[in-house]
């Protein structure tokens, strides 16, 4: 089986066309979601009816989650931004995606850990930067998944990593952020590129085959999108695949 994984596309339709004509060119079984969909200060209405006309298997992010479901006078800037741009039927979607899909071969995927769509599974926060977590942490946070191969999203960060389990953990990277700050702890993830990232597993005989991708798209048109709707910090972002000095996006 060869499998294309997608993750955080936060509606940057250019990333998520140049992503899918790859796929479309290297040939894959079949493609899947991690979620966070659309939020961002890009194009959401765009591309949720580009994902929804794809209907891929896709579960639900964290801030698919909250702008699906969220009021919006509660919403921080990038989920509202993407809840004004749907309609309620888009809305209703994101909000009815599963947090966890398993696929046939024992493939098990969800957003961020199976038990909170807001943790990170591969990483953890150390001196204001996302590490690859100990591998001992990352099998505790796995406890109750059986199946052999598991696939997260929500860090950005491309990672792979084999556990004393044997089980096999994938990150693909995000598709359309690759940067971003948090605060809780206060802590920034940054690819150091801006290209659109998505990764290929293929599950053959003799094990796993993993292609952690980078794919050059148009990111000026990105940059200059985020700029026309406020948002200076998320333009540098995309154009740097780093935090700027001082804001966050």
């Amino acid at each position: 089986m060869r499998l294309a994984i997608i993750a955080d596309v936060h509606g940057n339709l250019p990333a998520l066309d140049a992503v899918l004509r790859d796929i479309w060119r290297r040939g894959a079984d079949g493609v899947v979601n991690l979620g966070d969909c659309v939020s961002g200060p890009l194009w959401p209405r765009e591309t949720c009816e580009r994902l929804m006309e794809l209907d891929l298997p896709t579960v639900r992010g964290n801030h698919d989650r909250v702008v699906g479901t969220g009021r919006p006078g509660a919403l921080g800037l990038s989920d509202r931004h993407a809840y004004d741009a749907l309609d309620d039927a888009q809305r209703a979607w994101l909000a009815g995606l599963p947090p966890r899909l398993t696929l046939a071969g024992g493939v098990t995927l969800f957003h961020a850990t199976p038990a909170d769509d807001m943790a990170y599974l591969l990483d953890e926060v150390a001196d204001g930067r996302l590490t690859l977590a100990p591998l001992a942490s990352i099998a505790a946070r796995l406890a109750e998944v059986e199946e052999g191969v598991a696939l997260c999203g929500h860090s950005h960060q491309p990672r792979a990593a084999r556990l004393p389990t044997g089980q096999l953990v994938v990150n693909p990277g995000s598709v359309g952020c690759p940067a971003y700050s948090d605060d809780a702890p206060p802590h920034v993830s940054e690819t150091g590129s801006p290209h659109a990232r998505y990764a290929v597993l293929t599950l053959g005989e003799h094990g796993a085959e993993i292609e952690l991708l980078a794919i050059p798209y148009d990111w000026e048109s990105a940059a200059v999108e985020a700029e026309k709707n406020g948002r200076p910090s998320w333009a540098h972002a995309l154009r740097t695949g780093f935090i700027g000095p001082g804001v966050s996006p």
